[in-house]
């Protein structure tokens, strides 16, 4: 049963309203199936969008952030729990042990490694539970090309290719978890 989902997104505040909207739709799914978010603890871009859309619709948010981030300020001010690690390894591997699941919305460099280190764990069978990638506005079409590339030429095994589900849709995410998990 999935009850504590692990969130990967951005934390650029200059995104387009598209990707803020989506987030705020999936957080407040994720809040109203009272289900518990684990995050990067940030306080800007689609962390902050997530969490904050979380908690007011009757979810709960633990932030996990690395000390550096805190003395940074960069730090949510109103998550349910904080986990303050010293290093980012710690960090993703405290948010995938926490978690029953994971989602990966649309990000930039840190949330492509996170993505692709939680796929890899999944590969490996450190990590046996579900990934999605939600693709708002096909932000991953290019990334999931590659994927397929990458098996068409044999860098990656076919049987790994179903690693992760694809979401176009904050709603579609929740279908696949009411089909798999909930």
């Amino acid at each position: 049963m999935i009850k504590n989902i692990s969130v990967y997104c951005a934390a650029s505040n200059r995104i387009d309203n598209v990707y803020v909207d989506e987030a705020a739709r999936l957080g407040r799914l994720l809040g109203q199936n009272h289900l518990h978010i684990i995050n990067g603890a940030g306080n800007v871009g689609l962390m902050r969008v997530v969490t904050d859309a979380v908690i007011s619709s009757g979810g709960t948010v633990t932030g996990v952030i690395p000390q550096f981030m805190v003395d940074k300020g960069l730090c949510h001010s109103n998550l349910t729990a904080v986990i303050q690690t010293k290093t980012m390894h710690e960090r993703k591997k405290t948010m995938a042990d926490l978690s029953d699941a994971t989602i990966a919305l649309p990000g930039g460099y840190g949330t492509l490694e996170e993505l692709l280190e939680i796929i890899t764990w999944r590969q490996l069978g450190l990590y046996n539970k579900p990934i999605i990638i939600l693709n708002t506005n096909h932000f991953y079409d290019p990334l999931l090309e590659m994927f397929a590339c990458a098996v068409n030429e044999k860098f990656i095994r076919e049987a790994h290719a179903c690693l992760w589900h694809v979401a176009h849709r904050p709603k579609e995410v929740m279908d696949i978890f009411n089909r798999l998990y909930i």
